[in-house]
């Protein structure tokens, strides 16, 4: 049984996105994808209650509870809708079940989730605040354990940080989980099976190229029970500049139909996000942009595109770079984004996941003869970093990881192009940079996407949609104009600044105590260890060691726990520090010991030199009390006013050699020291330099908020460059496909059902179409229970086997027996006579017995496995010389009557097949030669299980 659960990106929602999907296949649940939402949404608009959830709640909450039951995880594509919050669940919600995608889906999803955190916690605080962190005193910032502070609730920041509300928590990762959760998943390559194991046992999965994204994928999911699942979402079937279409429609097979092995399965789960929409060509697009920034430039004036860190940047990239050498323009290409380099430096070595214009002949050695001339261009230019294909070596882009950085090298008046992340324009570069870009006139901001709803970039979208024409809105197959836009926008900045001032005296002075109560500690530990050291080596030389001698030790530390002296306190100092240590001495001083107290104070070193022990300390206060002179009732002895001392006896092992730990740790040292020599030494040192001199230490900092208020000034235009399938081959695909059964995800209500209306409208498409809501589950198929049985060898080799495709199917009739060498049951033959007898006696009513009637046999029946296909029945009648021609829907009329102009009377020797809606096959004839040709045939398009 298959029960399917949409954790987010259902069906019939406006939010479509991040995907997530439970899929259960008998007791193995897989996870679908594990996406992430905008974290920085826009505040909601007046009359929304601001303590409502966000929307992400319902969907964390539901993660967060399936994650440690989840058996297998699998992820698509490598942007953040697909595969972002992995890392987060993977660290702190238990999802450590064996994860698989494609090698680029796992370099793409770590650069995107790298970008996404530490654009995140580079503005606001997301960890949940501790209590000394979230109070203030008297409207101070108190210091966090990461060197940053708190906002305090000023006229600048009129809203509190986003992690002072629980129900509005962000499950942002740290840097270091990110790599740690992609660094756990499982790599494949395309067409790739892979046979699971252990509760997953019988599973076979297998990745198959969807387009949109560099190692984007359709699982193909196959199992014994629940037939082949296939999951296939965010398609493109149209070739790109750096990527190959889809392998689901492939040019090569059957005259451009399906792909044979993803072909009518048993279950299909796609997405209908643009069903109803209806894309502009290529070409028109692609030409829109180019003429956008080419006027723009030209005209001394800047853009801003909002792109991705890791994905459908490289075909803005690719198409940027090519008419940047065409027009030979010499305006710098800005890419900002932390991650960029590596981005890059990782899609060179990937050329074999590559497609579209990049060829392998762009490759610097492709074995052609070129390969000497490429080298040579290569050395020429002095770039090491440009191992891959040249289309990929982006001459005239620059990388910036902030606006500052770009800020330092162009002006805001000289003319360029930037590119900054993320798309969504909720945080980072490209929300900070659009603030200042959208007051500049005649500036043009660059859509592509439509991006997340709730969203800046959202709603900047809806803003040119609605200025559109109704037959040049963006999902009419036009390409629009650009608006001027006006008014004002109030945007909520967040950022980390130094501090000054007063606040900055004050987190110095905590971190200059806080270091200094380190050191005093670490010397405390220090000097109890010499002390420890020193009693190694003035302890007696006595070998005995009886229990009396341990009862007497036990006794005097008994006692002297029971006294009325001050032992408790400079025991205490040697935990507490050298704070608890000063305040001793100080009392001691005041009651007259000035001198002693400073001397046996832990904290402060004898000036003379003299190495005191563990026991140096002094007897205080009246011990004395009247006891007999036999021990007390319970059990305690008398006891005198005595120096405190416990003998302490040398350690020895088993065979009474003395153990002297002071010696080995001495000795241990120095054979450390001597291994090392200097040159060794020097290069540690310098190593050691070089890393402080890279990692510059942060300077403390707080999180602040303010709103700014934007005067937009600026032009805004929307080209859709999201490479996904639109309407017209989404409801051409799916047909073809095929699916015994189909669930739509990822997809609003008008899509929805637009997409199954037409499939409605298809005779041979399945009317078993399911569109479940976020949280709802569907139950399709019914439960089957697997069991495991082991065939004889005598009954294997009565078997008669039947090839079918590429298995053998046979009948199998015996008897179940268990072994006590074995714990699988074991089928062994049985004589044919029992078998008839046990069937008769099972089936036939008890009746009266009739004289001279015989019992009735009721004869095997068998089975025929396989589909027939008209079109290759009539190909094989052909070849045995039997002309057929196709009539009407499903029927196909052999022998005479397919000849044209023939005579009633031959009507008796031909013969029609009928193929019925339920895989039903009828054969309709007279009985001759050609009817027995025929059935012949049909037998031989079938696997004959005989029973």
């Amino acid at each position: 049984m298959i029960t399917f659960t949409p954790l987010s990106g259902a069906a019939r929602t406006v939010r479509t996105i991040p995907l997530a999907y439970l899929l259960q296949v008998d007791d193995v649940r897989i996870l679908l994808d594990c996406g992430s939402p905008d974290w920085c949404p826009e505040p909601p608009t007046e009359g929304v209650d601001d303590d409502a959830p966000p929307p992400w709640e319902k969907y964390c909450e539901a993660l967060k509870e399936s994650a440690p039951t989840v058996d297998l995880v699998l992820l698509s594509h490598g942007d953040l809708p697909h595969s972002g919050l992995y890392a987060y669940a993977h660290a702190h919600w238990g999802l450590t079940a064996p994860a698989y995608t494609t090698l680029p889906v796992q370099a793409m999803a770590r650069i995107a989730a790298t970008e996404d955190v530490e654009g995140i916690r580079d503005e606001q605080q997301v960890e949940d605040p501790s209590p000394s962190s979230s109070q203030f005193a008297g409207g101070e910032p108190s210091a966090s354990p990461t060197g940053t502070t708190s906002p305090s609730p000023s006229p600048t920041s009129p809203s509190p940080p986003p992690s002072a509300n629980p129900r509005k928590r962000k499950y942002v990762a740290t840097v270091q989980e990110v790599h740690d959760a992609f660094d756990s998943v499982n790599v494949l390559r395309y067409s790739q099976p892979c046979h699971l194991q252990g509760k997953c046992q019988g599973l076979t999965i297998i990745p198959f190229n969807a387009g949109h994204t560099l190692g984007g994928t359709i699982w193909k999911i196959r199992s014994p029970s629940a037939g082949t699942i296939l999951y296939a979402v965010d398609m493109n079937h149209m070739r790109e500049r750096h990527l190959d279409g889809t392998v689901l429609m492939r040019q090569s097979s059957g005259g451009g139909g399906v792909f044979e092995s993803l072909a009518r399965p048993d279950l299909l789960i796609t997405d209908a996000e643009r069903a109803n929409v209806t894309t502009a060509r290529r070409k028109d697009r692609d030409a829109a942009l180019l003429d956008c920034v080419t006027a723009t430039l030209t005209s001394r004036n800047s853009l801003l595109l909002p792109c991705d860190s890791s994905t459908r940047v490289l075909e803005l990239l690719v198409l940027l770079d090519q008419h940047w050498n065409y027009s030979r323009l010499k305006f710098p290409i800005c890419l900002l984004s932390r991650t960029g380099r590596e981005m890059l430096t990782f899609v060179r070595s990937m050329m074999e996941w590559l497609g579209g214009t990049i060829s392998k002949e762009d490759v610097g050695e492709d074995g052609t003869g070129r390969g000497g001339r490429d080298r040579r261009r290569r050395d020429d230019d002095n770039d090491d970093e440009a191992l891959g294909a040249f289309a990929l070596r982006f001459r005239h882009v620059e990388f910036f990881p902030n606006p500052q950085s770009l800020m330092q090298t162009y002006s805001s008046k000289d003319p360029k192009l930037i590119l900054a992340v993320p798309a969504t324009l909720s945080h980072g570069p490209s929300r900070s940079l659009f603030a200042q870009f959208a007051e500049i006139p005649d500036n043009v901001v660059l859509l592509t996407g439509r991006s997340e709803p709730g969203t800046l970039g959202r709603i900047l979208f809806d803003q040119w949609n609605n200025s559109q024409r109704e037959e040049a809105k963006w999902d009419r197959g036009k390409i629009g104009s650009n608006i001027m836009m006006d008014g004002v926008l109030r945007l909520e900045m967040h950022s980390k600044v130094p501090l000054q001032g007063a606040e900055l005296e004050e987190f110095l002075a905590k971190e200059r105590a806080a270091k200094e109560k380190e050191a005093a500690h670490q010397a405390a530990l220090a000097r109890t260890q010499r002390m420890l050291e020193a009693d190694e080596g003035q302890s007696s030389d006595s070998d005995s060691d009886d229990s009396s001698d341990s009862d007497e030790e036990n006794e005097v530390e008994r006692t002297l726990g029971e006294d009325l002296m001050d032992t408790t306190d400079d025991l205490k100092q040697a935990r507490e520090g050298p704070n608890v240590s000063s305040r001793i001495s100080k009392r001691k001083r005041g009651e007259g010991g000035a001198a002693d107290g400073a001397e046996w104070a832990l904290g402060v070193e004898p000036e003379d030199g003299v190495t005191r022990i563990s026991f140096d300390i002094y007897l205080k206060g009246n011990v004395a009390k009247a006891t007999s002179f036999f021990k007390s009732a319970d059990g305690q002895t008398q006891r005198f006013r005595m120096f405190p001392y416990v003998e302490k006896r040398r350690k020895v092992d088993e065979y009474g050699e003395t153990l002297d730990v002071g010696m080995w740790l001495r000795k241990g040292r120095v054979l450390e020291e001597d291994a090392e020599n200097e040159e060794t030494k020097e290069a540690r040192r310098r190593k050691e330099e070089e890393e402080a001199k890279k990692a510059p230490r942060e300077p403390p900092s707080k999180f602040v908020t303010s709103v700014v208020e934007v005067q937009l000034a600026c032009r805004l235009f929307f080209v859709d460059l999201e490479g996904l399938n639109d309407g017209r081959a989404v409801k051409t695909i799916v047909p073809q496909v095929n699916p015994r059964k189909m669930i739509l995800v990822h997809a609003p209500q008008e899509a929805t059902d637009a997409l199954i209306e037409s499939c409605a409208n298809i005779r041979a498409m399945t009317k078993e179409i399911y569109a479940p809501s976020q949280g709802e589950t569907i139950q399709i198929g019914q439960q089957t229970n697997s069991f495991s049985i082991s065939l004889s060898d005598e009954l294997l080799a009565s078997i008669k086997m039947s090839r079918f495709e590429d298995n053998e199917v046979g009948y199998v009739a015996g008897r179940i027996s268990s072994l006590a060498t074995s714990t699988i049951p074991v089928l062994e033959p049985v004589s044919t006579a029992s078998l008839q007898s046990q069937s008769t006696a099972r089936q036939l009513p008890a009746r009266a017995h009739i004289l001279g009637s015989r019992p009735t046999q009721i004869l095997p029946q068998s089975t025929m496995i396989g589909e027939l296909k008209l079109t290759a029945l009539k190909a094989r009648l052909a070849q045995v010389g039997i002309q057929a021609e196709l009539v009407g829907e499903g029927v196909l009329i052999c022998g005479a009557a397919a000849r044209r102009g023939a005579s009633a009377d031959s009507l008796e020797d031909s013969v029609a097949v009928r193929k019925t809606a339920r895989g039903r096959v009828e054969l309709e004839g007279s009985v001759s030669d050609i009817y027995y040709k025929v059935r012949k045939e049909v037998y031989a398009l079938h696997a004959l299980v005989a029973a």
